[in-house]
């Protein structure tokens, strides 16, 4: 139960935010096969890593590990992964503390006068005050027991959000001050357009867990391939679960003009204004969880060719020069990202089609080939080549959208 737990919390995050503008993408029906369809295939990398994971030595599976027993030369690929996953994460989470403090210091004020009001409500100033002030000191840290507990707030943060979006899809909007009533929202049953290729990887990156399959092998007291495959299905399901109904939900109430951060949609009020403050709470504990491995695989990158890591299965911890200078980095990195950019799904949608594919799909089907390379063409065997190749198809095509979107928009 605590494993599938994890792994519920690993999945529900930045994602749920998101969820009812990418199937707006595409209308309603054609959104709930794509929540549906995304859930089996991230199954289906969950469950070819746990098969990979039964043929590493004791409970010591890892990505690392099973590169090692399969495509050693592509260690360095599978880090540059994580690393891209971790640090978009991490930008996700700064684009969320500028978008939602704005709005919860709005609650306070009817109308913003002074500078100073004026300031409380500018998305970079928020980004810089937490940045500075919780952000850094906690992203210095070289072990992270003491976050264990963000777990906690997460789960609270969750189901916070969950009670607005229900309540508001059961309750009328109130009308704005201006004393125009809203319009109607715009439903469609389904809408094809490019658009669908730019937003398919936020559905990939919604469930993208696989950094954490491995822990969950390593510590299930029963880790056969019956109970992990338990813990994948009830944790996947559940996710889907609560994705269809905060996409469904939050569609269905603003229409197809719903915005990328679905939260930022709803009326100011205390109770809002709550859910938004705990979301931000969250993300700030969590940007530090997301700098640590990235920094992780950042060493293990420039570490691949130095000669004191050749030949070692894991290269030597970093120096404090190179400590500080790789989190220096993606702080940096990210916070001069977060203030630029301002659509949370534009990020989503980079960090999914490279990262989370890659982690989701590519690895762990070239994996589980590798593994079985010399066995008969079996369902396994072609169901992982199908998923690796999916992958590939999955990065290559809305990777391309979305560039040509950023390049078009500063045209």
């Amino acid at each position: 139960m605590s494993c599938a737990i994890n792994l519920v919390n690993t999945i529900l995050g930045t994602g749920l935010l998101a969820m009812p503008a990418a199937l707006a993408s595409v209308g309603l029906i054609p959104g709930i096969m794509v929540i549906f369809l995304s859930a089996i295939a991230s199954g289906m990398g969950l469950y070819f890593l746990s098969r990979c994971a039964a043929r590493t030595e004791g409970r010591n599976a890892s990505f690392f590990a099973i590169s090692k027993l399969t495509w050693p030369n592509l260690a360095i690929f599978f880090d540059l992964a994580i690393a891209i996953k971790c640090f978009g994460v991490a930008v996700s989470y700064l684009i969320i503390i500028g978008d939602l403090m704005p709005q919860v210091m709005a609650s306070f004020y009817d109308h913003a006068t002074s500078t100073q009001d004026l300031i409380l409500l500018d998305r970079r100033f928020w980004i810089t005050v937490f940045m500075a002030s919780a952000i850094l000191p906690l992203s210095f840290l070289r072990k992270l027991d003491s976050l264990k507990y963000t777990s906690v707030i997460a789960l609270i943060a969750v189901v916070y959000l969950c009670a607005i979006v229900i309540y508001y899809f059961f309750t009328p909007m109130p009308t704005p001050p201006n004393g125009i009533p809203l319009p109607e929202p715009v439903i469609e049953l389904v809408s094809f357009t490019t658009t669908f290729f730019r937003r398919l990887p936020v559905f990939i990156f919604a469930f993208t867990c696989h950094q954490n399959i491995f822990s969950v092998y390593n510590e299930l007291k029963d880790n056969s391939q019956h109970q992990v495959t338990k813990v994948i299905s009830s944790s996947i399901g559940s996710a889907a679960g609560v994705y269809q109904a905060i996409g469904i939900m939050g569609y269905l109430t603003f229409g197809k003009e719903v915005l990328s951060n679905v939260i930022l949609e709803y009326p100011q009020s205390a109770f809002v204004a709550g859910g938004r403050l705990a979301i931000v709470i969250l993300v700030v504990f969590s940007y530090p969880l997301q700098a640590h491995p990235c920094r992780a695989s950042l060493d293990k990158i420039l570490a691949w060719r130095s000669p004191e890591a050749r030949g070692l299965k894991v290269p030597p911890p970093p120096s404090a020069l190179k400590y500080f200078i790789m989190t220096t980095t993606i702080l940096v990195g990210s916070y001069l990202i977060a203030i630029t950019v301002t659509e949370l799904d534009l990020v989503l949608a980079f960090v999914g089609s490279t990262g989370s594919t890659t982690i989701s799909f590519i690895l762990p089907g070239i994996f589980y080939y590798k593994i079985h390379e010399n066995d008969p063409w079996k369902p396994g065997k072609i169901s992982a080549v199908c998923l690796a190749i999916y992958g590939l198809l999955v990065m290559g095509v809305c990777l391309t959208f979305n560039i040509l979107k950023v390049v078009n928009n500063h045209q």
